[in-house]
């Protein structure tokens, strides 16, 4: 079977062949529909994130993927059924925290994750996994089920900032996505469309006019310029804010939320960046938080309950939103097309196998 991979920091995919797996009891036969492109399949490439499988001189990129069972395998998934897998696996069988069902929560050297560590991930014709860890999702939404992973990540975000909430009165009236790349956009259409917070703002470094900046106007939010507005000076010009999702990876924005948020509010990091040594008058900062009630929290990856509700969550999107943010599709005979960066590209995905 074809699949695609990786020497991680050699900067170019490549086509490869591959045998096709065979499902191990208990697991099932996914032959792959689609498989999305991100941020963090840029950094694996580049050499910047990720590690090799045991043995294996180049890595299967892909986690965001939709596929349909080909083999049951006497599991109890059904042939034909469309499903999403979920991308944590536990290392050399399992522990605490896969058998509570919460693998979003082990620290590293507790997992491996499909694509990008220690494990080959869906870009390929065919891939094999544990039923638990696939999710059904309806026919009429396999089309976009590569956009299920990347919403789970924002429903897991969005819990654990609600949660840290909890123990008084919240419901926030303004948020801001930092980053207006695909996890920040796609973010920004669940804030208007679903939370249907009253006013959203989304921050980025782009001139217009951009794509990023129509999907932002159109779903009547309001795009701020960091060049223009850096996040500390957002209060003054806009509005402090009650929720900040930082999707940037640029370390400074951790320290800068703390300035941008409202009294009571919470902003929550999901960028990963480089190591960078920089002043922060620590002392302010603290203090802010201390007597403003304010709140920071880190997440990362997501369990089978965010997959479930990022598919309730998908089937809401507005299909004006899907079709303009998707901006590109592409079989394997153009593969490379999926990985360019051009300014016209917001969300692209490879397809393997029609639906």
């Amino acid at each position: 079977m074809k699949a695609i991979a990786v020497e991680p920091g050699a900067g170019t995919p490549v086509l490869v062949e591959k045998p096709r797996p065979d499902p191990k009891p208990g697991e099932a036969l996914v032959r792959t529909l689609r498989v999305g492109v991100d941020g963090t399949d840029h950094e694996v490439i580049a050499g910047h994130h990720g590690n090799l499988p045991d043995g294996a001189d180049r890595l299967v990129l892909g986690h965001e993927a939709v596929g349909i069972v080909e083999d049951a395998n006497g599991t109890d998934l059904e042939e034909g059924e469309f499903v999403v897998p979920t991308v944590r696996r536990p290392p050399n069988g399992t522990n605490e925290y896969f058998e509570r069902g919460e693998p979003d929560m082990a620290p590293e050297g507790k997992y491996v994750e499909r694509g990008i560590v220690d494990g080959h991930g869906f870009m390929a014709e065919y891939f094999t996994s544990p039923a638990e860890y696939l999710v059904p999702i309806p026919e009429r939404l396999a089309p976009l089920g590569f956009l299920v992973e990347p919403i789970s990540i924002s429903e897991k975000a969005i819990e654990h900032a609600i949660a840290s909430r909890s123990a008084f009165d919240w419901e926030p009236e303004s948020a801001i996505v930092l980053g207006n790349g695909s996890l920040g956009l796609i973010t920004l259409a669940m804030f208007e469309e679903v939370l249907e917070i009253d006013r959203t703002y989304c921050l980025g470094r782009r001139d217009r006019p951009h794509p990023t900046i129509d999907l932002i106007d159109e779903l009547s939010s309001t795009y701020v310029d960091s060049r223009e507005t850096p996040v500390p000076e957002i209060p003054d010009v806009y509005e402090s804010i009650d929720l900040v999702y930082e999707a940037t990876g640029h370390a400074k924005h951790a320290f800068e939320t703390v300035d941008a948020l409202a009294p009571n509010g919470v902003g929550v990091l999901l960028g990963v960046p480089e190591p960078w040594e920089f002043e922060v008058d620590g002392g302010r900062l603290h203090r802010e938080l201390v007597l403003h009630n304010k709140a920071l929290l880190g997440t990362v990856n997501s369990h089978r309950g965010h997959f479930e509700a990022a598919i309730d969550t998908l089937s809401q999107l507005p299909t004006w939103f899907t079709d303009e943010f998707v901006t590109g599709i592409h079989g394997l005979e153009e593969f490379e097309r999926a990985f360019e960066t051009d300014d016209d590209v917001v969300k692209t995905a490879v397809e393997f196998s029609r639906l």
